[in-house]
């Protein structure tokens, strides 16, 4: 059973998806009005607390604000994973959404069983146990904090680029095209999956870059490795 948060600005959406959620168990909090949330950017207090939840469905387009700014104001109070409902899926917004600090993101209309399934994935990966630290020359994932430095400093990944990195790292040589790595990271095969990955992995390679780190490799035709 989970805390989770929807907020989108359509009552049928939000009613469909607690109907759907709560077959499983969870608690499913809705919310119209993304006000309310803003006030999370500024440290105000709502009366609803961000930590509260396990996971948030957050709607791209809603009026007076919109999805990708809220994710950035909110994104430094919670530690749980955003999820993107959204009907717009051309590259740039996918780039600029999983940049803002969302972790993965679904395609308006969708189904109840792909919703399950993305949710419920989620919630299975922020659960599992984790080892305290992986190392190489240059670089070192403390697991239990989700982190990754190189030459001890912290590089800014999100959940879901640091989850890549950490597949990646501890399969170092092995190649893994985008399918797999969706399934290890989010442990299910989406039909999104392609250009969530494509995504992080430009986004990862943008942050690493700036510190003179490169070693997610693209083989051609057939994935990414680590390759230090």
């Amino acid at each position: 059973m989970a805390n989770i948060l929807a907020i989108d600005d359509e009552p049928d959406i939000l009613n469909m998806i607690r109907k759907i959620l709560c077959k499983d168990g969870h608690i499913v909090e809705m919310m119209s009005e993304p006000s309310t949330i803003e006030k999370w950017g500024k440290g105000m207090d709502t009366g609803i607390k961000p930590e509260h939840f396990d996971l948030i469905l957050l709607d791209v387009m809603m009026p007076r604000t919109d999805g990708f700014e809220l994710c950035r104001k909110i994104r430094s109070r919670v530690d749980c994973p955003i999820v993107f409902l959204t009907a717009k899926t051309d590259e740039s917004s996918l780039v600029y959404g999983l940049g803002v600090g969302a972790d993965d993101y679904i395609c308006k209309p969708f189904g109840a069983k792909e919703l399950r399934a993305r949710v419920n994935a989620h919630l299975r990966r922020e659960s599992r146990e984790h080892f305290v630290r992986l190392s190489f020359s240059e670089a070192e994932f403390h697991l239990a904090a989700k982190q990754l430095l190189v030459r001890q400093q912290s590089v800014p990944l999100t959940k879901a680029e640091y989850e890549i990195c950490e597949v990646l790292a501890r399969n170092q040589g092995q190649v893994f095209s985008r399918e797999q790595l969706y399934e290890k990271v989010f442990g299910f095969d989406g039909e999104s999956s392609d250009s969530t990955i494509a995504t992080h992995i430009k986004n990862i390679r943008m942050k690493l870059d700036a510190f003179a780190f490169s070693p997610i490799k693209t083989v051609w035709g057939i994935g990414y490795k680590w390759e230090v």
